[in-house]
């Protein structure tokens, strides 16, 4: 594939912020010979342009009539360097994907005879068993993989699918023909041991490793002897870190995969194979802890706190792990000793220093989504987060949003960014 084309603006009108974004893609896609004819487009309006979607995807078709669209509405919105928080704005990307390799699905459009091997999902949040929904979608998968986000806004949450949409999930689904790399970042740290549950029913964890769940937690916490009351202050800041790899060995102590088990003790963050739940409630009587998912015995479980550092390091490291994968051998000096110090920041824990100004070879366009947890207010300034993508991937088309949940693997996350990057040439 081609370099992808992208432009994104702000304006209280949304009218103008699209032809804003417009003409960037315009004057990008002029400077190709012959000019670029793109067939796919992604479009993420903030949640301030939820009552003109209808509108700005007619205009969107007007303009470019023979692409088929893909997007969501978002509190916040995510393009090259920068995101959108709080503001009308919009961001497209498009490309010139041939039409044999992509279908656009939703509810009222299914996938039919289309052999997927991928998919990218946006979601309605009001959506009723949406985890099930979305096993079912990446069972529907040759890899069994699939990413997105679902729609947030403090309003109405759309998501598109050459439509405008609420309720249910939508997408556009990839071939083998193209090819998909995608990481999981988390932004949380564990402030105790991974353990194995031992006693649950439904959210209610009642044993870890054979002790009661709630004395684990206080534990953890250096809490025991204080009274819940008092330790409440601590206890809402505390989020539970969950994995469905079981024990391997009855009565043993919890097993972790070696990346985990890496994420865990050297970087001191979750692997992608960890979901991030709510602590939602606390069984005084039963020394229990309530969690927001399901639970079953042989899970392993890890109690954590959201942590800056350990989210800036992460994701360093998934950036520079995409590229490393995409990029030739022969990388340039330049682009080789940027790769170089990208990966040994995420190692080490020091963040890299200059930002790199050169869009790599290897990379046509990027999506990302976060979660609306993290962004500038997490990473501690204003597009942070997306200074860090920037940095580790170079000058790349990207566009994203900031989701109520983010889709990744076969799971439903939270405070997690899920970044996907499409190889040129693939």
């Amino acid at each position: 594939m081609n370099l992808f084309l992208h432009g994104h603006a702000t304006h209280p009108d949304g009218r103008i912020a699209l032809a804003l974004a417009a003409a960037q893609v315009e004057a990008q896609r002029h400077q190709r010979t012959p000019p670029c004819e793109p067939t796919l487009g992604w479009v993420y309006l903030s949640d301030h342009f939820a009552a003109q979607a209808d509108g700005l995807l007619a205009e969107l078709r007007q303009r470019w009539p023979l692409v088929s669209w893909v997007g969501a509405t978002g509190v916040g919105i995510a393009a090259s360097g920068v995101e959108y928080f709080d503001e009308p704005a919009l961001a497209l990307m498009l490309c010139d994907m041939p039409r044999q390799h992509f279908r656009v699905f939703s509810g009222a459009r299914p996938l039919g005879g289309f052999a997927a091997h991928t998919a990218q999902v946006h979601a309605d949040p009001g959506t009723a068993d949406l985890t099930e929904l979305i096993q079912d979608m990446s069972a529907r998968t040759a890899a069994g993989y699939v990413f997105g986000g679902v729609a947030s806004g403090r309003g109405q949450s759309l998501h598109i699918a050459d439509g405008v949409l609420s309720g249910g999930l939508s997408g556009v689904a990839f071939d083998a023909g193209v090819a998909v790399l995608s990481r999981v970042t988390q932004g949380c740290q564990p402030v105790g041991p991974l353990r194995r549950v031992t006693g649950a029913e439904r959210n209610l964890v009642t044993l870890l490793d054979g002790e009661p769940a709630l004395d684990c937690l206080l534990r953890d916490l250096q809490l025991e002897g204080v009274e819940l009351r008092a330790a409440l202050p601590r206890l809402r800041q505390i989020l539970v870190g969950l994995n469905d790899t079981p024990a391997p060995v009855e009565g043993a102590p919890a097993a972790l995969p070696r990346h985990a088990f890496d994420s865990l003790t050297r970087r001191g963050a979750f692997g992608a194979d960890t979901r991030v739940r709510h602590l939602v409630g606390l069984d005084a009587a039963g020394r229990g802890v309530a969690i927001g998912d399901h639970v079953e015995a042989g899970m392993q479980l890890a109690f954590c706190a959201r942590n800056v550092e350990a989210a800036r390091r992460d994701l360093t490291r998934i950036c520079a792990e995409l590229r490393e994968e995409v990029e030739p051998e022969d990388l340039p000096e330049a682009a080789a000793a940027a790769l170089k110090e990208a990966l040994k920041a995420a190692h080490s824990g020091a963040l890299p220093g200059a930002p790199a100004t050169a869009a790599p070879g290897g990379i046509a366009g990027a999506i990302y989504v976060s979660c609306t947890g993290r962004g500038g207010p997490h990473f501690g300034a204003p597009s942070a987060e997306l200074a860090i993508i920037r940095h580790a991937l170079g000058d790349v088309p990207l566009v994203g949003f900031f989701a109520a949940g983010e889709i990744a693997h076969r799971h439903l996350y939270g405070y997690t960014g899920v970044l996907t990057v499409f190889p040129r040439g693939a």
